[in-house]
Order: structure tokens, then sequence, then C-alpha cells
């Protein structure tokens, strides 16, 4: 069996298809990479929230697949949109890394909880609000590009220190700087932080999609993955919208943590919920109707209102 694997071109993209290979090629399977340029790769003068989250990092990826030009789409979970087309589907999650934020800089003696006033760069519109809502003295600057392109400019002296996740940072083994790790309960990841998703069309083969989910899918964190994607899909956040949540799978249940915060920090509204593994899906929905229900439609609406691009 032969599988093509398309990627984005960064390092970070490339360290992830690479593993995903190795994975693939352990089972028999050879395998070719595929690099393909996103808009969000193209478009680095513009906050992603000025850009619309629907599809920058994933939907010249999807349009390879949809042709066939490659079978599977590699992606950092956590960039993937809300809702997929209905010919496409996520047919495996690699085991999730740490799924924490941290702060990095080449001052390994800062730390937001010094009280100490210093510029953070971070394109993300969760992890500025998080910063607006808990740290209001520190000054943020937009911060766009790969992780490398992100340390360039740290080191020009743009910013202090930069807020990104620690799975990327370590990837690509720039753990040295990491001065911060950041709290899970006031910065809750990303959707999907810290895994590798794997898509393809719905058109491709039974045979290719059982070899590949045999391969590549690790099942707790498929169930975790597949809980939040709903809480998330309820919500229809995407990369622009502050919403956060974490799935954790202990003792054959799920605890999931989830949230909103308004742009500008002043509101934030956090639920969590557990339950049984076997219906992941229903347990997001039920904590997204929870949070609408606190008034994260409120906000969702305000938001949307002045990026109407969202």
């Amino acid at each position: 069996m032969h599988i093509k694997i398309g990627t984005r071109g960064s390092r970070l993209a490339l360290w992830q298809a690479y593993h995903v290979e190795t994975l693939l090629q352990k089972g028999g399977v050879t395998t070719e990479i595929v690099i393909i340029e996103t808009k969000g790769d193209k478009i680095l003068d513009r906050s992603l929230s000025k850009i619309g989250s629907k599809g920058v990092f994933t939907q010249e990826l999807e349009d390879q697949l949809r042709i066939g030009d490659i079978d599977i789409a590699v992606h950092s979970a956590k960039d993937l949109q809300s809702s997929l087309d209905d010919d496409f589907e996520l047919i495996a999650f690699t085991e999730r890394e740490h799924a924490n934020d941290v702060l990095v800089s080449y001052n390994t003696s800062l730390s937001l909880q010094s009280g100490e006033s210093f510029v953070v760069g971070t394109s993300s519109t969760r992890r500025i609000a998080i910063l607006k809502h808990y740290y209001p003295h520190i000054k943020i600057v937009d911060m766009r590009g790969n992780l490398q392109t992100r340390f360039r400019k740290l080191q020009e002296g743009q910013c202090d220190a930069l807020l990104l996740a620690y799975a990327g940072v370590h990837r690509m083994e720039y753990d040295g700087a990491i001065a911060e790790h950041l709290l899970l309960d006031e910065f809750t990841p990303a959707v999907g932080q810290g895994s590798v998703a794997i898509e393809s069309a719905v058109s491709l083969s039974d045979e290719k999609k059982t070899v590949l989910k045999q391969l590549l899918n690790h099942e707790p964190t498929e169930i975790c993955l597949r809980t939040e994607r709903a809480f998330l899909k309820r919500l229809q956040g995407g990369c622009s919208i502050p919403v956060f949540a974490l799935a954790i799978l202990k003792h054959d249940e799920i605890n999931i943590s989830g949230g909103i915060v308004s742009l500008d920090g002043q509101e934030i509204i956090r639920r969590s919920e557990s339950g049984s593994p076997a219906f992941p899906e229903e347990l997001g929905t039920a904590l997204a109707d929870e949070l609408i229900e606190a008034g994260a439609d409120r906000i969702l609406q305000e938001i949307r209102s002045q990026n109407p691009v969202v």
C-alpha cells in the first residue's frame, strides 16, 4: 500500500508529516510527502481574525484530497475548522502531547505571575483575551508566522516573550527557552491542541482507511478530541473565536472543561461536564449548551458583530 501525505511546509508541519510517515512505514506502508502552501502561510501581514477562520490552514490541502492528488492531510488538530464538508472525515488522531501553553523567552526569569509588565507576542485571539482577563498589565503585540519566524522576531526584540503551545515548542526542541508552563485552569488550550489529526476524503478506499486508523490512531486521544470538537461545533467556533476546551479521559470517564472569553477580556464563562466515553459528541454538545445558557451566545454575537469575517 502506498499513501500520499499532504502537509504544509513549515518545519513543525513537516515534523508532524514525518512522524506520521514513520508510523506508517513501521506498518509496512510506503509513503510520499506532498508539500502544499495554504492561505494562512501566504498572508502574514494580517491577524487570523482579519483573514477569516474557516479553512485558513486547511483549504488547499482539502482541495488536493478532493481531487485525489493526496490520500491524507496531516494537520495540527487545533487548526481544523469546527465543521468539515460532507465529503471529508477525520480518520485518526495521534497520541496527544501535553496540551498546555508556555511562555517562552530568551530571558527565562520572566513570569506572568510576577506582576512585572513586559511585551508578549501572540496572534491567538484566545491567548490575547485570556491575557487581558488575568494579566491586564501585560502588553501584547501581534505575532504571526511559523515558529522559527516568531523566535527570530523575539530575538530582534519585537517582544520580550512569546505565548505558544508546548507541543510545538517541544517538537522543535526549543524547551530551553521555556520560561513558564501556564496553568490549564487559566490558559485552557484550544480544542485539539497537542494532537495531530489525519483527514481524508470520504471516498478514500475502506482498505486504506482501515490501515491508516490501525497504524495512526490513539483511541484515548480520539475520544477526548471528538468530545472537544463537538463542543466547538455547537458553538461554531474557530481559530478567530476565543473559545477553549480540554477533555481528559480517566477511569472510563471523560472530564471536559471549556469556556469562552470576550475579546476585551472583561468576561469569561467556564463550565465543566463529565460523562461516558461511549458518547463523546453528546457530552461536548451538552457542555456547549450549558455555556450558551450561561451567556456564551451573547459573547459570540458581540465578537461576530465586531469582526464580520469570523
